[in-house]
């Protein structure tokens, strides 16, 4: 006996949230197991921080941290590890739904091969909304300088609350969205087209995940890396004059010397990082998927 034309529609809706949901169920896990290297490679993120803090050279910000101390070496490891897993969770979950409904809609008005793109790009933008305040909280956490007046997170908490979003929990909002949004479109849209170029070199297709992974993310971490620093720079500060990004970047510029080398201190440490925890990410992301599949 065949069922009405409605409860096939209803079987049909249900199978695709249901596949919806395991998008954002995979892009959790992926990023919650890979949550160990970021731990890990946490010192190695504070020593980035503080080269784009203070524009000093590696050996001079590891011995900074050397100075304070293994206590105070994982002060703000909270908010990046639960930002990386809820992240993770959205960036997956979102940019899968954000392409069905692009592709149900564009009928054929927009390229198929530019739409996962177009979705990680509309991604991008809400992972701004959501974790701004994560890594607000994160970058005043790891400037030593604010250590006497804002001694915990807690302390942290409220001096934000107390402020207006725009100079507060919401800090560096514009050029946060900005690099979310072109770095979610970029490894969205490359992600495809690497994957199987590095998988007709033979390799398996867990390898070929991490490889493509790890290539993209170093892409991208160079390209939008002045972004990182403008950010870094503005979120840090919690006490004096809060400019505006163009004051911001017209004197972060000016402290690098107006050169493009000193402005990319910590970049190497960059692509160690993104090496490590998206080539994981991605492998974890796509076994899941191939296997749900």
């Amino acid at each position: 006996m065949t069922g009405s034309p409605d409860g096939k529609q209803d079987e049909e809706v249900l199978g695709v949230s249901m596949v919806r949901f395991q998008s954002y169920l995979h892009g959790g896990t992926s990023s919650l197991l890979s949550a160990l290297p970021t731990v890990l490679v946490f010192p190695v993120y504070k020593t980035v921080f503080r080269q784009q803090i203070h524009n000093t050279s590696v050996l001079k910000a590891v011995g900074q941290l050397y100075k304070e101390g293994p206590v105070k070496l994982y002060r703000g490891v909270v908010p990046p590890l639960l930002m990386k897993t809820l992240s993770g969770t959205l960036f997956f979950g979102l940019q899968d739904t954000f392409l069905q409904k692009l592709t149900l809609s564009s009928q054929n008005i927009i390229p198929a091969s530019a739409l996962p793109a177009l979705a990680g790009f509309g991604t991008g933008v809400v992972e701004a909304v959501c974790f701004t305040p994560f890594e607000r909280v994160q970058n005043v956490l790891q400037n030593s300088q604010n250590d006497r007046r804002l001694p915990s997170l807690k302390s942290v908490l409220a001096d934000l609350y107390r402020r207006k979003m725009s100079l507060g929990y919401y800090r560096s909002f514009l050029p946060i969205t900005a690099r979310n949004a072109l770095g979610s479109s970029l490894y969205f849209g490359l992600k495809g087209p690497v994957y199987e170029v590095v998988a007709g070199q033979g390799h398996s297709p867990g390898v070929s995940s991490f490889i493509s992974g790890t290539l993209i993310s170093m892409g991208i971490s160079l390209a939008l890396y002045p972004l990182n620093v403008l950010v870094a720079n503005m979120q840090a500060q919690v006490e004096g004059e809060l400019k505006g990004v163009r004051a911001c970047w017209r004197e972060l510029w000016k402290s690098r010397q107006q050169s493009l080398f000193l402005l990319y201190r910590g970049g190497s440490l960059v692509i160690l990082r993104s090496c490590i925890t998206w080539g994981i990410m991605t492998a974890i992301y796509d076994k899941q998927e191939k296997r749900s599949g």
